[in-house]
């Protein structure tokens, strides 16, 4: 991990397609770090507060976006806020890992505008079918929200174009393997290599030209 700048890595996809489990596996490799975002909207039963979401008063949420404490945010749906804390991005830059961020459309626009070398990965379903029942077998929703998802997933599959890599989770196995090969060769490319590759030709002394 030495000798080079930090890497942020942004996972988006629709609800259901697996994101989060996704995560999980691009976070197995070595020198990676996740951000937990904050969030204006309600822990849900099955959520620790700390572990992927702080959940915050709308207030706090206001008191950050004046301070300038966000690398991204943004309000979702009309109802709930979200937003990246700096200083995930400030703890992994000083203990020389990547950062890992699982963020939506909107909020992976702001990284790419923000952050140079931003590497961004897009999870998708396999089919409407599957994602409806995904999303159904949740057990956590109305018919009303299981349709308002289906059509934001819609919307959001529509920016694929602007994500640097596409993982299809119709295998987790598989797509597991693509996220740690994009989290591995990542860390390959020329301008995140090059201080190494500065530091390797010194020793050889003299000038390359």
């Amino acid at each position: 991990m030495a000798n080079r700048e930090s890497i942020v890595f942004v996972v988006s996809g629709p609800s259901g397609s697996g994101k989060s489990t996704l995560v999980q596996k691009l976070l197995e490799v070595p020198g990676t770090m996740f951000s937990i975002s904050c969030t204006t909207r309600p822990p849900r039963a099955t959520e620790s507060p700390g572990k992927w979401y702080d959940f915050i008063s709308e207030d706090e949420f206001e008191r950050m976006v004046r301070e300038g404490a966000f690398l991204e945010h943004a309000r979702l749906f009309g109802r709930h806020s979200y937003g990246t804390p700096r200083k995930w991005l400030d703890q992994a830059r000083e203990r020389g890992l990547d950062l890992v961020l699982e963020i939506d459309v909107q909020g992976a626009a702001q990284i790419r505008k923000k952050v140079a070398g931003a590497v961004s990965i897009f999870i998708l379903p396999p089919s409407r079918e599957e994602l409806e029942r995904r999303i159904r077998e949740r057990g956590q929703d109305s018919a009303d929200e299981i349709a308002r998802r289906l059509r934001q997933a819609r919307l959001e599959m529509e920016s694929f174009s602007l994500y640097d890599y596409i993982v299809v989770n119709d295998d987790l196995e598989r797509a597991g393997r693509e996220v740690q090969a994009i989290g591995l060769g990542a860390r390959c490319r020329s301008q995140i290599a090059r201080p190494a590759v500065e530091r390797i030709l010194k020793t050889f002394g003299g000038s390359s030209q």
